[in-house]
């Protein structure tokens, strides 16, 4: 019987992990690790009706060390043929549920400080709070990308495939940033920094992701109907509150190319920290994002129902009880205009227990 070739990467996975078993010379140049959580959600849509499902997701990744200077990842997760979400629903009459490659990428350290990635890679830009307004944390980008850092200094600059077309041009993600971080009194530190990133070919174009809007303005023919090109600005202030590390976080985006609906910005706070047993972090946070603001295509799946033209609350909290185990929930409390329908709001409920290993 011929291999199924969709089974390929996790096939070569598995015998990378049997080579670091019964050979110990591997031990020193692979790194092997990945999760498995699963979650039950809640969603209530003012109009549309409720959801409740149970939901798993699973990664694994192998970090090998080439030689001193060069790494290559691999990793895998549970497929959905979505970009920004790696979560696989219970219930569909336990059919086979595949995996996909989620990362494949090279690190080259080709100077102190700096670095060349290439490839289908983790998210090398730098997210205030760890917002999700821009980007999914899912979100695995496809490309190249420099990431530099020396002294309190940072910068990043990136170029991403989006569309490959062969009846026109293709669309690409350019996405620069520069920063620092600044110690401000006795242990506190403010990272600040500004940057800009614009999609190339967009009006006259399908959305991206199956062609969906996601809030986005499209013509009578379901086409981007602007150009997206973005200052952005982000602040983020570690320090601490009650004898707990905190951290208070603020972001603003403007697209150039609109003169309405083209702003996002988001801000709030994180407290605690997950390092050891008995530890916990909280956050909140405040989110608004109008409707061409950003692409919707790539930014949380699960605010609203994903994409832009809505604003509202995230609130989360995890608890690791013992190393490697967390139990967390979250709750999403999202005003939406136009995405859902006229004012439509939407309140998601998230309790997720999680397995990591290494």
């Amino acid at each position: 019987m011929g291999t199924d070739t969709r089974r390929l990467p996790l096939l070569l996975l598995l015998v990378a992990i049997c080579a670091r078993a019964d050979d110990t010379s591997w031990d020193d140049k692979l790194d092997f690790g990945g999760d498995l959580r699963f979650r039950y959600e809640s969603i209530d849509r003012d109009g549309v009706g409720d959801t409740n499902r149970t939901r798993y997701r699973v990664r694994v990744a192998l970090d090998a060390t080439i030689t001193e200077r060069v790494n290559v990842v691999l990793g895998l997760a549970t497929a959905t043929n979505n970009p920004i979400s790696r979560n696989v629903t219970f219930g569909n009459s336990f059919s086979f549920d595949d995996f996909g490659i989620d990362l494949a990428y090279v690190e080259w350290q080709v100077a102190d400080g700096l670095a060349i990635l290439g490839g289908k890679m983790k998210n090398p830009v730098f997210r205030a709070g760890k917002s999700q307004i821009v980007y999914d944390s899912d979100l695995t980008p496809e490309g190249v990308a420099l990431d530099w850092k020396k002294d309190r200094f940072f910068a990043v600059g990136a170029l991403f495939v989006i569309e490959e077309r062969s009846a026109s041009d293709d669309s690409v993600l350019f996405h620069g940033q520069f920063g620092s971080d600044i110690a401000i009194g006795d242990g506190n530190t403010l990272t600040a920094g500004a940057g800009y990133f614009t999609y190339s070919n967009t009006v006259g174009e399908l959305p991206f992701f199956f062609g969906v809007p996601r809030g986005n303005t499209v013509d009578a023919n379901g086409r981007y109907v602007y150009d997206y090109a973005n200052v952005e600005t982000f602040a983020e202030f570690d320090t601490r509150i009650g004898g707990l590390p905190a951290t208070l976080f603020a972001y603003w985006t403007t697209n150039t190319e609109v003169d309405d609906e083209d702003t996002g910005w988001a801000a709030g706070l994180r407290l605690g920290t997950m390092k050891k047993a008995g530890e916990w972090t909280a956050s909140w946070e405040y989110r608004d994002t109008e409707a061409d603001a950003v692409i919707g295509a790539f930014n949380e799946s699960d605010f609203a129902a994903g994409g832009t033209d809505s604003r509202g609350h995230v609130l989360t909290g995890k608890y690791l009880p013992r190393d490697g185990i967390s139990i967390g929930a979250a709750a999403y409390l999202v005003e939406s205009v136009g995405l859902l329908g006229a004012q439509a709001d939407t309140r998601r409920y998230q309790l997720d227990v999680e397995f990591k290993f290494d």
